[in-house]
């Protein structure tokens, strides 16, 4: 019997094993301090071809042509991703399940029948979450960068402001209803007075308060009637002349008519306004609170015992900004005696809002839990505030950086691009 020897097994297992591997994935693209993946760039590449077979073309492009563009487009995108990862960004599975649920909801899908519509374009679940995911991220860092970047000064908005396109991009939009009762061509002072009748019969309906997008579909012989006359947003310039005054000095639900046209006899109903004046009086509350947090050392229970102490020591007369310089876990507001200035609806978490809304002045409300902690508060100041002027300065400003803003990021991109190391590896 031969003797193998034991250079010759471990030969013949280097055989069976290198036989036996498979490439899986590999390093396509060092970029900085991370890498991209040739599988990465394979599906992309798959999702953009199934993009370009639903619109097909003459002159498609190869894939050649395809990879180098997407290489690119990855290149960049992991660039931005790696300054979303050095400033903090992250994005949180709550904000990933409201992104997802809309996205299905655009498509008049349920989140489950999204999810096979989704394996049905071979696409996985968790891969259209790390897409989100990634264009959250990118969408932050973007918005932030664009934020420093880009320098609005109060004088280029007042210069916008006193313009023709800032008047017009500032006005406000207007969303009515609208009812046509129509003449007969030719009408005679009978056809007139029986269509003013009408109208006027529909004006009483509407005051006594019938719904007006079901008298539309019944009576309207205007283009809007089957979806109850509504016109949909425009401003002032953009409705009919002989609505556009009337609109400024309406409230929102006020009806106007009869107003005589050429056609016939107008019926509007102010349903929605938004801009200036519309949001311009804010109604402002000033509260403080003391908020106590369970840690490594505090308990739940005993926070909120803590809690109830304090509120207990403030209410019996101890000194409420004492309390919250010396107790409070919110470091934002406990050097200002727990005051959280003066701020408007939604800027607080929901229970916290409604108690706030709900105090009355200068009490010391109950203590109430949040994701935060506990806490109580005293509503010390209520106020209505006109913002009107506050609110066109913001949208002219919103209006010169969002042109300022493609621009401007091409810019950023590129230098990033430039600075960056990168070594293609196919």
């Amino acid at each position: 019997m031969k003797i193998v020897s034991l250079a010759a097994v471990l030969a013949f297992l280097a055989l069976e094993t290198s036989a036996a591997m498979v490439l899986i994935d590999r390093i396509a693209i060092i970029v900085d301090e991370d890498v991209i993946m040739q599988s990465e760039i394979d599906e992309r590449l798959r999702a953009v071809k199934a993009q370009l077979a639903a619109q097909p073309s003459a002159n498609a492009p190869t894939d050649e042509a395809l990879q180098d563009q997407i290489i690119e487009r990855l290149i960049v995108e992991n660039l931005q991703l790696q300054t979303a990862d050095r400033a903090g960004v992250r994005i949180s599975d709550d904000e990933l399940n409201q992104a997802l649920g809309g996205i299905a909801q655009q498509n008049n899908m349920t989140l489950d029948q999204f999810r096979v519509a989704l394996a049905g374009d071979g696409m996985s679940w968790s891969q259209m979450r790390e897409q989100v995911r990634r264009e959250f991220a990118i969408s932050r860092v973007q918005q932030g960068i664009m934020r420093r970047r880009i320098q609005i000064t109060e004088q280029e908005v007042r210069n916008f402001l006193a313009s023709e396109l800032g008047e017009s991009v500032t006005s406000d939009d207007y969303r009515l209803g609208h009812i046509l009762l129509d003449l007969p061509s030719n009408p005679d002072p009978a056809d007139i007075r029986s269509t003013r009748d009408k109208a006027e019969a529909l004006l009483k309906r509407l005051e006594a308060g019938d719904d007006f997008g079901s008298l539309a579909i019944e009576w309207s012989g205007g283009q809007n009637a089957l979806s109850g006359g509504d016109m949909g947003w425009r401003k002032s310039a953009q409705l009919p002349s002989i609505f556009s005054d009337l609109v400024k000095n309406m409230a929102v639900n006020d009806v106007r008519g009869p107003i005589k046209s050429g056609r016939g006899f107008h019926l509007i109903k102010l349903l929605e306004k938004r801009g200036a004046k519309a949001e311009g009086m804010i109604a402002q509350t000033q509260v403080r609170h003391v908020l106590i947090k369970p840690n490594e050392i505090r308990s739940d229970q005993e926070s909120q015992e803590l809690a109830k102490s304090l509120r207990g020591e403030v209410v019996g007369g101890r000194d409420f900004a004492d309390v919250a310089k010396l107790y409070s876990d919110d470091p934002g507001s406990a050097l200002s005696g727990g005051d959280l200035g003066w701020s408007q609806a939604g800027a607080f978490v929901p229970l916290f809002e409604a108690t706030m809304q709900a105090a009355e002045l200068n009490e010391i409300s109950e203590v109430i839990k949040t994701q935060h902690g506990y806490h109580f508060m005293e509503v010390t100041g209520r106020r209505v505030e006109d913002f009107s002027e506050r609110f066109k300065m913001g949208q002219a400003e919103n209006y010169l950086r969002n042109q300022k803003f493609d621009e401007e990021l091409d810019g950023w991109l590129r230098e990033i691009r430039d600075e960056a190391f990168v070594e293609v590896k196919i």
